[in-house]
């Protein structure tokens, strides 16, 4: 299939790529997890390769983004091993006009989050469809819980007036298991008002270890969109 017939994909790629290149050498990089961001280590990879990129290390937030980073050749650290993170990358499932992101359709959330906030930099790479004007209005809360506590915090859920609901595997038969070893719920509100409390909130549930719900750390969105069959990216 040539690149041409895809836009879509081609966008994702300008949009990764956009990323990529607000990286400095010397830079330790949080790399984040899902498609757009897949490009965005690849370019970083072909600009160590060139040599136009020099002294990086990366902080993977998924085993898919540790993968591609060997893959590509990007050397990577740990967190124990730095001090702070210069900039992350990562995508988003959903972006409001606050720059507050629902974020965890890859299962991927908590690592995400730990990383993407220690970041000086935290740069949000999206296509336009993932652009809304209220959070909730298209996507579920990702909620990482303990197995041990799948029912009461399934129950507290249910009192905040979530709609939740365990992810299944695909192609696997029973729950999705997290890099942690967790569950994750995914949780539908007919009305995100106000993101920051609700965070905190589902946060403070007893056996909840992380959710998808990241406010206040978004420095910069980079969105791909398609227009007269070329892509384009713009910045929020």
């Amino acid at each position: 299939m040539s690149v041409a017939a895809d836009p879509v994909k081609l966008m994702k790629q300008e949009v990764g790529k956009a990323a990529a290149e607000m990286v400095k050498s010397g830079s330790i990089v949080g790399l984040g997890t899902g498609s757009t961001t897949a490009y965005t280590i690849q370019y970083l990879g072909e600009r160590l390769k060139s040599g136009e990129l020099k002294d990086i290390v990366g902080v993977p937030t998924s085993f898919q983004s540790e993968v591609l980073a060997k893959q590509y050749g990007v050397p990577l650290t740990t967190l124990d091993a730095i001090d702070h993170i210069d900039i992350a990358i990562d995508g988003a499932d959903e972006v409001d006009a606050h720059k507050n992101l629902i974020k965890g359709g890859g299962a991927a959330h908590t690592r995400e989050k730990v990383v993407d906030y220690l970041a000086a930099q935290f740069i949000v790479v999206v296509d336009s469809s993932k652009l809304v004007d209220r959070l909730g209005s298209s996507f579920a809360v990702p909620v990482e819980v303990i197995p041990m506590a799948l029912t009461p915090v399934t129950n507290a859920i249910k009192e905040l007036g979530g709609i939740p609901e365990l992810r299944m595997g695909v192609k696997k038969a029973g729950p999705v298991i997290t890099d942690q070893g967790n569950m994750v719920i995914d949780v539908r509100f007919d009305n995100i008002s106000d993101p920051v409390n609700l965070e905190k909130t589902l946060n403070n549930i007893p056996g909840v270890l992380e959710n998808g719900i990241f406010v206040n750390c978004a420095d910069v969105v980079l969105i791909g969109e398609v227009i007269d069959g070329k892509p384009v990216v713009r910045r929020m």
